[in-house]
């Protein structure tokens, strides 16, 4: 790799860069993923106009295959979960093909007949298509932890974030994150297990804006460095407003600072970009 590589310039903080979705479609698709999966090369040009049009504004699609070879081979039925962050819901059903895609309701659980999920799901980014970094970074990441955890892995398409390779989604929650190394990874997939926050390499969730996963990243490092046992769902922001569901409120003082360096993808020139921080 060159000293270009996006993932390795670590000049920008990971708070308040979590992918952007309330609702996910994780369809399993084996095969070929074309650099973006909705650019007509992965399911040609008609599906994949039916897919934008359904997908458009309501939710987000992540392709998904087991790591390794048996992630290659797959059947006549794809597993298709279907996540709402908000509520942390997560149900799965079996397709015969993406185009049924189209005929899902994703207007809120229980209204396509899937089963409900209750252990999370890990996905790891290993797109080369979109980066160099997914592959090299990604690959290896998923490859250890699916050894100590084979249900609960997957390799994922883009993910949003490749110059923070390895670029990890966790489900049914929608947190995004970075620069995780499989020492981490475990620990995270462990904590994960009984929904408990981890906070190291975390981006945010991605149900709320910048400045959201900023302000409650920032009250969940606050509690947990004070000794307090926070899970997923504790906290909830509205910009730098945080509340707890036992009632505690914050406010989170935040300012915008400018970093320089920042390499967005592999080959791009530095850039300078504004960040929220809390301060």
């Amino acid at each position: 790799m060159t000293a270009r590589t996006c993932s390795d310039i670590l000049v920008e903080p990971l708070p308040g860069t979590a992918k952007q979705e309330k609702v996910y479609v994780l369809f399993e698709w084996p095969g070929g993923w074309s650099r973006d999966v909705l650019d007509g090369d992965t399911f040609g040009p008609e599906l994949t106009r039916l897919l934008k049009e359904k997908l458009a504004g309501h939710a987000g699609l992540q392709l998904i295959r087991r790591p390794g070879r048996k992630g290659h081979q797959v059947g006549n039925m794809h597993r298709c979960y279907l996540v709402w962050a908000q509520s942390a819901c997560m149900e799965m059903l079996l397709l015969t093909g993406p185009e049924k895609i189209v005929e899902l309701d994703l207007t809120g659980p229980g209204r396509n007949g899937g089963g409900s999920i209750d252990s999370p799901l890990v996905l790891v980014c290993t797109h080369g298509r979109r980066d160099v970094c997914c592959a090299v970074k990604g690959r290896p990441l998923a490859a250890g932890l699916v050894e100590d955890f084979p249900e609960l892995i997957w390799e994922s398409s883009h993910t949003k974030g490749h110059r923070f390779a390895p670029s990890v989604l966790l489900m049914p929650w929608g947190y995004s994150f970075g620069r995780l190394n499989l020492e981490a990874g475990r620990a995270m997939v462990r904590a994960a297990a009984t929904g408990e926050y981890f906070y190291p390499s975390n981006r945010g969730r991605g149900i709320y804006d910048a400045r959201g996963q900023v302000a409650e990243l920032a009250i969940a490092r606050r509690l947990i460095e004070a000794g307090e046992k926070v899970h997923y769902g504790d906290l909830s922001a509205l910009d730098k407003h945080v509340v707890h569901v036992d009632g505690r409120e914050w406010d989170v003082d935040m300012e915008q600072k400018e970093v320089s360096g920042i390499v967005s993808s592999c080959g791009d020139e530095p850039k300078t970009s504004r960040v929220w921080v809390a301060v």
